[in-house]
């Protein structure tokens, strides 16, 4: 289904998607108070959802997230396949920290609550169809709290790795962490190039890795680098 006024020259083209009839039309009403935002099509599923994006030059799609026959996560990772530039930000009730997570690792760009201020929906609908990202105050505090808890656990993890390395293996992965090359550990720690690079591999072997770059992560998350100290 689709709204069938054309967008005006300079407004945000935007698809709404939700199943329910009332909010979905609710959305509309408060979206197209904004004379930069036109809502060029709607959809009650997912599947309505693809193919009007299929049909329709769009600058943001709102996509909620419970819905029948394709819901909006599934309906998401479409789009990211489909339409990988374009913007999406998801629609829900509640902030339910399950969906958030699968929301943002699929490459939503924002997070909205339906019973956000009609300012909040306004504002967002506009940042995330900008380019930028935009969630409601509520997720964006578990967001904080999720990244925070997640940096807490990365740090705890890299210092049992590191806690578990040999000294020299320990100094290793601390030149890394600096950039160095090998041939600049090998001056530092006086090995030759050879021997670093056999190191290395038992290095990366023993912390499960496969990349300096992966190691050079792991050593500022434990800490092993001047100026960090891999505490959130």
């Amino acid at each position: 289904m689709t709204a069938p006024a054309p967008a005006p020259d300079a407004a945000r083209r935007l698809l709404v998607v939700d199943d329910d009839t009332l909010v979905r039309a609710g959305l509309v009403s408060i979206l197209t108070t904004d004379p930069t935002l036109a809502v060029v099509a709607e959809a009650d599923d997912g599947h309505a959802a693809l193919d009007a994006a299929r049909r329709h030059p769009l600058d943001l799609v709102l996509l909620d997230i419970r819905m029948p026959r394709l819901d909006g996560l599934a309906t998401l990772a479409h789009l990211r396949r489909e339409h990988p530039a374009l913007p999406v930000a998801m629609l829900t009730t509640f902030a339910d920290e399950e969906y958030i997570a699968e929301a943002v690792g699929l490459g939503a760009l924002g997070f909205l609550l339906k019973s956000d201020a009609p300012v909040e929906l306004i504002n967002a609908a506009k940042a995330v169809a900008d380019g930028g990202a935009a969630f409601s105050p509520r997720v964006a505090r578990w967001l904080v709290r999720a990244e925070a808890t997640a940096r807490l656990q990365r740090t705890r993890t890299a210092r049992q790795a590191v806690g578990e390395l040999t000294p020299r293996q320990h100094q290793l992965l601390a030149a890394l962490g600096t950039g160095a090359s090998n041939a600049e550990i090998a001056r530092r720690l006086h090995l030759s190039d050879g021997t670093v690079k056999q190191y290395l591999k038992v290095l990366f072997e023993r912390l499960d890795v496969t990349n300096r770059v992966q190691a050079a992560i792991l050593a500022h998350e434990a800490g092993l680098v001047a100026g960090t100290d891999g505490e959130p």
